[in-house]
């Protein structure tokens, strides 16, 4: 590990040691501050390889993790409450200090999807979709107009706070839907989606994430598309990082990793067709993409 290396690891495990002491991670000027700096000290391009870093350091990065992960969600609710309160919510998105992260996010996200899908469409499943969905409001709102989106979240408040900022919007409350239900327990209602998204907050560690991709895998339509969110370099100290390895079941398309205050690099991958035996014995079942 070189100079640059060791000044950024220690710049973060000293900001984790001030967020583990936090008394609560609600947003708050104190909370703000330390995240910000946070964000800033990873945000530079860096070709750090964060799973070669001692053990130490790797429990230090996966509590992180969880603790931004927690962070985000109060954030979210919070605003969430807020917009709420406005007689027409999705008017006032930009008061979430992130939104414009979002809508760069999105247009990423959905010129990605445009390169890999021949039309528009009709129904899209986003998992972990949480108190304030902005990726499925952004596409919606703005490139996706006429597709449906079928969000999931375990938390029935995060729900509940969701679909109030949709009552006033007589276009969206018809396309978005939200089912408060662990997607490890859908199996028939997965095959609906031409388009999955898994949101970056789903399976706090690679062993879970890695079991909700596997999940998708058995379960999703042959052919279709697949969207997640990683992690590169210094970033990887916010989020997890899944490799291309990490997709069972699924043929990676595209890997795009942004330089801007867009945090999360962005995966797509497709279903592959069907699963065929090897005609070799002892190779195992393989899989055969769809080109």
């Amino acid at each position: 590990m070189d100079c640059q290396d060791e000044t950024l690891v220690q710049k973060v495990c000293e900001l984790y040691e001030q967020i583990s002491s936090l008394e609560s991670l609600k947003p708050s000027k104190d909370v703000n501050t330390i995240f910000t700096k946070l964000v800033l000290t990873c945000m530079p391009p860096n070709p750090i390889d964060v799973t070669k870093l001692c053990k130490k350091v790797q429990e230090m990065r996966s509590k992180l993790i969880r603790l931004c992960g927690e962070a985000e969600g109060l954030l979210e609710s919070h605003y969430s409450t807020i917009l709420g309160s406005y007689e027409n919510p999705l008017d006032h998105l930009n008061i979430f200090p992130y939104y414009s992260n979002y809508l760069k996010l999105s247009l990423l996200e959905f010129n990605i999807l445009s390169q890999h899908y021949t039309h528009v469409p009709s129904k899209i499943a986003f998992v972990g979709s949480g108190p304030l969905p902005l990726t499925s409001i952004v596409l919606a709102s703005n490139h996706l107009t006429n597709t449906t989106f079928h969000n999931y979240d375990i938390d029935p408040l995060a729900n509940l706070q969701a679909i109030g900022l949709f009552s006033s919007d007589s276009d969206k409350s018809k396309r978005m839907f939200f089912h408060t239900n662990d997607i490890m327990n859908e199996t028939n209602a997965l095959k609906d989606y031409e388009v999955v998204f898994l949101a970056a907050l789903v399976g706090m560690d690679k062993e879970d994430k890695v079991k909700f991709v596997d999940h998708l895998a058995k379960h999703m339509t042959p052919g279709a598309l697949l969207m997640l969110r990683s992690a590169h370099g210094a970033r990887a100290f916010l989020y997890l990082v899944l490799d291309p390895s990490d997709l069972h079941g699924f043929e990676v398309l595209s890997v795009f990793h942004p330089a801007n205050e867009v945090i999360s690099s962005v995966v797509i991958a497709r279903k592959y067709a069907m699963p065929a035996n090897s005609l070799e014995e002892g190779l195992g079942p393989i899989m055969l993409p769809i080109k």
